[in-house]
């Protein structure tokens, strides 16, 4: 198993998240890696998550990621949210990542939840997604 991919694969997701112009005319710049302190914007999305499981072969080292990226808003309801969710979605769904180290087998949308947050005064949309690296 090799965990060394994990930086680069995280940087070109986020890379990914923040120059597309679909989900940028949603929310911005306000996609963080690491959530900033202090007053938030109205919607934001955040890479959460990551489980990491070996997926090397007889070929060579590789794992398997299991990422989460969150919607996050205080609008009501959850159209406004869902919105955005499908924005990350077609973003990353079978994207064509380049990495700094290794390569990306795929990256696939896994599932989704969405609940209500802050005493049913936010919403929140868990997206998750599955990528196959390997370490060339």
């Amino acid at each position: 198993m090799s965990y060394a991919i994990s930086g680069a694969l995280q940087a070109a997701i986020y890379e990914a998240l923040t120059t597309n112009a679909a989900l940028t005319a949603l929310v911005g710049s306000d996609i963080y890696d690491a959530v900033p302190g202090g007053n938030l914007p109205e919607t934001y999305v955040s890479l959460g998550r990551e489980q990491v499981k070996d997926a090397s072969d007889q070929t060579g080292d590789g794992a398997l990621h299991t990422i989460d990226i969150s919607v996050i808003t205080t609008q009501p309801g959850f159209a406004g949210a869902k919105q955005v969710a499908t924005a990350v979605s077609d973003a990353l769904q079978n994207a064509d990542l380049t990495l700094t180290r290794g390569r990306l087998v795929y990256l696939r949308f896994s599932r989704a939840d969405a609940r209500r947050i802050d005493k049913n005064a936010g919403r929140e949309i868990r997206l998750r997604f599955r990528a196959r690296v390997e370490d060339q």
